[in-house]
């Protein structure tokens, strides 16, 4: 056994560059175990093709391999994640100065194809947010939820939450996004209402030096992932038809937003998308809507019966 815990690739070329990602890079176990896997096929692709020599591969011959790939079924993404790793082995071996060339530069896999994200529409929305009960995990449930489809929040950026952020005194919320981003965000006055009754309870369950401003049964800061089971949990009670987790609140966010407003750039700031080119899906979520609306209300577009 080598220090992978698993059997050393047998081209010695690539043992060393898994030890560079394992060493030097810090890489985990999962990821390493990927690289290997993907590289040790297309070495196994070359040799069927009669291409023994790895420091003499082409650009042609690996578009050849990402061609015969794509044949076999690979999906676009995994085609995506075996030519990042062909690319990366190489650029290992020019740093090495073992080869000249990085033969799998300029060769992209078939475009993944963009998935939608599921929203819920506004009476979908209204039937969730009636959460009845008025006992303390009511309240703070009622106060995650708005806050989630008030403001467009991220998990992440919602289980960070302070109390004292939610003093600014503005209606706004100073959210800490990806990259230590800040931005600030509004907040609606159901959400407003839903987070003053939740922090007239809170002290019945946090602790005393707690500052979270959503916490557990045993006083201390919610995790994303009690988060995540206690939104599915009521929606289930609410008898929503959708698994509901909290994305695709602020998925239903952005899209409402953009449908009532068609302001991209505006809902591009509030989401704290750096990229606008992420927040256009929502352009399409608006376009298939009014698609719908356009076949069901259109003379032209209305199915003879």
């Amino acid at each position: 056994m080598t220090r992978h815990a698993t059997p050393a690739p047998s081209d010695p070329a690539l043992a060393a560059f898994l030890d560079h990602l394992h060493y030097e890079r810090r890489l985990s176990p999962r990821t390493l175990a990927s690289y290997r896997s993907d590289l040790e096929e297309f070495l196994a692709w070359l040799r069927g093709h009669d291409v023994v020599d790895w420091t003499q591969v082409d650009s042609q011959q690996v578009r050849g391999y990402a061609a015969a790939r794509h044949r076999q079924g690979l999906a676009p993404k995994s085609l995506q994640r075996h030519l990042s790793a062909i690319r990366a082995w190489y650029r290992y071996l020019l740093r090495e100065r073992q080869v000249q060339v990085n033969p799998a530069d300029g060769v992209r896999a078939p475009k993944v194809r963009r998935r939608l994200p599921h929203t819920l529409d506004a009476d979908q929305l209204a039937r969730l947010m009636q959460l009845p009960g008025d006992a303390v995990l009511d309240r703070r449930d009622r106060a995650i939820m708005e806050l989630f489809y008030s403001s467009g929040l991220r998990l992440a950026e919602l289980t960070a939450l302070e109390v004292a952020d939610m003093h600014s005194g503005d209606g706004l919320l100073q959210i800490t996004g990806k990259g230590s981003k800040t931005r600030r965000v509004p907040i609606g006055r159901f959400a407003r209402q839903a987070v003053a009754d939740w922090l007239a309870v809170r002290p019945q369950l946090a602790a005393r030096a707690e500052t979270a401003l959503f916490v557990s049964r045993r006083g201390t800061r919610l995790s994303a992932r009690s988060v995540e089971a206690r939104l599915r949990q009521r929606a289930i009670e609410q008898g929503m038809p959708n698994h509901v987790h909290p994305h695709m609140l602020r998925h239903s966010f952005a899209s409402h937003l953009l449908e009532s407003s068609g302001d991209l750039r505006a809902v591009q700031e509030l989401l704290g998308h750096a990229d606008i080119s992420t927040t256009q899906v929502y352009t399409h979520l608006d376009f298939q809507h009014l698609a719908q609306v356009y076949d069901q209300a259109h003379p032209r577009a209305r199915r003879k019966s």
